[in-house]
């Protein structure tokens, strides 16, 4: 099974579109990103590992591209599996791009 993700064609709301542009306004929160993408998901653990950055902070990071909608997360037992959630990138995409 194909998993298939409805490409956005509008932009998303200015409230919505500052949201996530805020998400990816730091670095740390950048390079999360990028090791989600190269990695299609990992456990908080290995983005801790991966970034040399304390659990706590990193939580936080991952909590803020959660609710802007450019991450999600999969618990699976004591841990939350996460991968980049291609919706949220495209919207955003689209949103930057009708600036």
């Amino acid at each position: 099974m194909v998993d298939t993700v409805a490409i956005p064609t509008e932009s998303p709301d200015d409230f919505d579109l500052a949201m996530m542009a805020k998400a990816i306004a730091h670095p740390a929160r950048l390079r999360i990103l990028k090791v989600l993408d190269a990695r299609q998901a990992c456990v908080t653990g290995d983005v801790v590992i991966e970034l040399g950055l304390a659990q706590s902070t990193v939580s936080e990071h991952l909590r803020i591209l959660r609710e802007a909608g450019l991450i999600q997360g999969e618990i699976e037992g004591p841990r939350t599996k996460y991968c980049v959630n291609a919706a949220g990138l495209a919207a955003l995409k689209v949103g930057i791009a009708a600036l």
